[in-house]
């Protein structure tokens, strides 16, 4: 039976209609909102760029280092998001992003924090790459049309993954948005619904899906579709530890259910939308 933990739509609704009934708290409140402007703003400006520059193939960019230490400096900034992406997400990590936050208010922006340090690194990533200048294919005429579609479609599929999986979390807005209310941030149930239905990571497959339907191949593009593909791959192995640890035997019966990365077309049976009891 759903409830408003379950519907993305409630949850977001309710959670941003709480910001017409604060509870005083001044200083609260500013710092808040200073997170959250200061979030909100990176998130959305990290996403833009990662979508043009990979349109681009990664041709477009203010890196400007001199070879050989490009391939360095390129190499550095295409690990260093898988690497740290998955370490914030641990125990030590978890610390660390409190010091990224007041003591007072650094557990509740913790989603926050760790929003606004992804961004960051996505920004640097895509910003600051340094282009090799080399050209293998560039769509044209009327593949250049399918392509875009299926780009934008690829882009489209991860935003379901990331609305249905919980928008608030994704988007770091959970934290900010909670501590303005001053209360606890409550987290999205485990998201079985939707694409979760028809595999467990449509997040991380549909972000591998936006590596390689882009309309401009360059050797930048294919290192960084392959490094990130094999991270899609493996990361959500971890991901998947963290929820059985919480969820337990309802998680085990829904990974015995849905398949992992690729739908399975045998039987109905692994489109069921309810989670077991």
């Amino acid at each position: 039976m759903c409830n408003k933990r379950t519907i993305p739509f409630n949850r977001l609704l309710s959670l941003t209609m709480g910001l017409f009934k604060m509870p005083p708290g001044p200083k609260r409140i500013l710092v808040a909102f200073v997170y959250g402007v200061f979030c909100q703003t990176l998130f959305a400006l990290a996403v833009c760029v990662m979508i043009v520059a990979m349109f681009f193939g990664m041709t477009e960019s203010f890196g400007a280092v001199s070879k050989p230490w490009s391939y360095a400096s390129n190499l550095f900034l295409v690990l260093q998001f898988p690497f740290m992406h998955s370490v914030l997400l641990s125990k030590r990590g978890n610390k660390f992003l409190n010091f990224l936050a007041p003591s007072k208010y650094a557990e509740t922006l913790n989603t926050t924090s760790y929003a606004i340090f992804a961004s960051i690194q996505l920004l640097a990533l895509f910003a600051l790459w340094t282009p090799s200048g080399v050209v293998w294919w560039r769509a044209e005429g009327y593949l250049l049309y399918v392509i875009c579609v299926l780009y934008a479609s690829s882009w489209m599929l991860l935003i379901k993954a990331s609305y249905e999986a919980g928008a608030e979390v994704q988007s770091g807005a959970l934290g900010w948005m909670s501590l303005a209310q001053d209360k606890k941030p409550e987290f999205p149930d485990m998201p079985t619904q939707g694409l979760f239905s028809i595999i467990r990571q449509p997040i991380y497959v549909s972000f591998a899906l936006t590596l390689w339907t882009v309309p401009v191949w360059t050797p930048d593009q294919l290192a960084l579709a392959m490094v990130f593909t094999t991270y899609c791959l493996f990361a959500p192995k971890l991901k998947e530890a963290r929820f059985e640890k919480r969820y337990g035997a309802r998680f085990k019966a829904y990974r015995a259910r849905v398949p992992y990365v690729l739908p399975c077309l045998k039987s109905s049976k692994y489109h069921n939308n309810n989670p077991p009891k």
